[in-house]
């Protein structure tokens, strides 16, 4: 899915830019990868985040005030992710405009800290759609004569998202109900878990800058005996250890890799934010139902794209493409 996008850009934006692109600046790769599918060639993307880097415990270094010295936009998660954010802003300089890409979005607050929110908003499909609208809106704010890419861009992306929600919904609904229970590292799939309709248990909480106390690990331990939960899932940002020990004490198997905080290095098959939701799921599925993860018939064979729609879709954009080529050219 995200190669067609990606064909799509190189075919509406076929001209080379003489002047230097205007940088965008993001604090994750969650976002550096959504911002790069609408900008399309229009802008360069940059991330103050390394891919498998957790946001909640960044240090900034020298090389992030840099880039935010050199930014002419800043796309934030905000919810209390960044806390690092506003003080590496203020000692860097810059005059870049800071958009916060949840804006709108009814967040998750928090049961232990007063005031604070689940910063994991992208875990729900509708969220990511709301991302990528204000992703959008900020790009047409900073460049509107590329507001036409922008539009495309964002139209084609946003009806792949509402395929994937249409597939998460399935596949969750393949695994039996009292099996329909998620055992993580820390707290960042309560988003995920509302939307779609899996219970939620974590050894810690939303940030993971804390340390799991034994009465974390008895209530998780507790939980998987009550409910004969056959699997738990390690996250790619946090060590293994923890729910390693938790799956030997109960004689249960590690489920899968889940990815929350950072997108997959390429080749990992979650090196998307499509990708990566997809990928959860299906190790989500696979892990508590027992099935092999390719054997998903029962629910993508509704959601899969007929091929003769995509070269459709291919055609339409190089139509497209030739048409704002055409104008752009003209205008100069």
């Amino acid at each position: 899915m995200r190669y067609l996008i990606l064909l799509s850009v190189m075919l509406i934006v076929g001209q080379v830019h003489a002047e230097e692109k205007p940088v965008v600046v993001t604090t994750v790769t969650i976002i550096k990868d959504m911002a790069e599918l609408i900008a399309g060639d229009e802008f360069e993307v940059r991330c103050l985040m390394p891919i498998g880097g957790d946001p909640h415990l960044h240090e900034p270094t020298p090389g992030d005030a840099r880039m935010v010295t050199q930014a002419d936009l800043i796309l934030m998660n905000g919810l209390t992710l960044e806390g690092w954010l506003t003080e590496l802003i203020d000692n860097a300089g810059g005059d870049a405009e800071v958009v916060t890409v949840t804006s709108g979005i009814d967040a998750i607050e928090s049961q232990t800290y007063k005031g604070s929110s689940d910063p994991h908003a992208w875990m729900d499909v509708r969220n990511g759609i709301k991302y990528i609208e204000n992703i959008k809106d900020s790009f047409v704010a900073l460049k509107p004569e590329a507001k036409e890419v922008f539009e495309f861009n964002y139209g084609v992306y946003k009806k792949q998202l509402e395929d994937l929600d249409d597939y998460i919904f399935k596949a969750i609904n393949s695994i039996p109900e009292r099996h329909r229970i998620l055992v993580t590292s820390h707290d960042a799939f309560q988003y995920y878990g509302k939307r779609y309709g899996i219970a939620l248990e974590s050894v810690l909480g939303t940030s993971t800058d804390a340390e799991a106390q034994v009465s974390d690990m008895t209530r998780v331990n507790n939980v998987i005996k009550a409910s004969n939960i056959p699997a738990v899932f390690v996250e790619s940002t946090i060590n293994p250890k923890m729910l390693q020990q938790i799956a030997d004490d109960n004689n249960i198997k590690i489920g899968g890799h889940l990815y929350a905080d950072s997108i997959g290095k390429e080749g990992s098959g979650a090196d998307s934010y499509y990708d990566m939701l997809k990928h959860n799921t299906d190790q989500i599925v696979s892990g508590l139902t027992g099935t092999n993860q390719d054997d998903t018939s029962a629910f993508t064979e509704d959601s899969k794209t007929p091929s003769w729609i995509l070269w459709l879709v291919l055609a339409l954009m190089m139509v497209a493409g030739f048409f704002i080529l055409s104008n752009s050219l003209s205008s100069k």
